[in-house]
């Protein structure tokens, strides 16, 4: 399976990847745990510029696909090839939101970008970690150009994330974060994910 996980900033996407992977681990279901962006040498190189240094839109989605392009064919491709579970934090849906409703691209052209680079390739599961903009910028940990874009920046990029829910809503699950602990977190959307395995 090819799972990805989607939020606004501070949303617990990287807490939750890593109590999955405890339980994939202890189900000795063997699986890979990336990210974007990053997930491959090259990508990784790009993390840095993208997330903390200012630029033109168009300049920052391109910087995006072309990490994306490397991460998807040098870590997720072999990985899934392999017979491998994959768990990233973050995936195409969020350049959709952030590049295209927060950033203000245009959607189709993202679109088209984003099948390039995965080879039209989707991801079987993604789970969105509902929690209120507000609350995530205050829990947030990893400072970034994003983070510090504010509330009204993440509203539109909830918008987005919303966009994309209601235009594949099968491949979607939604968890409620708020007042719920990780442990609660992990194992709501185990029971998805091995619902969804059958």
């Amino acid at each position: 399976m090819f799972i990805t996980f989607e939020g606004t900033e501070g949303c617990g996407k990287s807490t939750l990847i890593r109590h999955l992977s405890t339980a994939l681990f202890d189900q000795k279901i063997p699986h890979v745990v990336t990210r974007e962006p990053g997930g491959s040498s090259l990508a990784e190189s790009l993390r840095s510029l993208i997330l903390n240094q200012e630029m033109d839109p168009i300049t920052e989605l391109f910087l995006y696909e072309a990490a994306r392009t490397e991460h998807f064919k040098q870590t997720v491709l072999p990985a899934l090839n392999a017979h491998q579970w994959v768990l990233c934090d973050r995936f195409t849906d969020s350049t959709i939101a952030y590049q295209g409703f927060a950033r203000g691209l245009n959607i189709k052209m993202i679109e088209g970008l984003n099948k390039i680079a995965t080879e039209g390739r989707s991801p079987d599961l993604t789970f969105f970690l509902d929690l209120s903009v507000e609350e995530g910028l205050a829990r947030a940990v990893d400072p970034n150009k994003f983070e510090k874009a504010g509330v009204v920046f993440q509203k539109k990029v909830r918008k987005g994330f919303l966009y994309s829910i209601k235009k594949s809503k099968k491949r979607w699950a939604i968890l409620k974060v708020k007042n719920k602990t990780p442990e609660q977190v992990c194992a709501e959307a185990m029971r998805i994910i091995l619902k969804k395995a059958k």
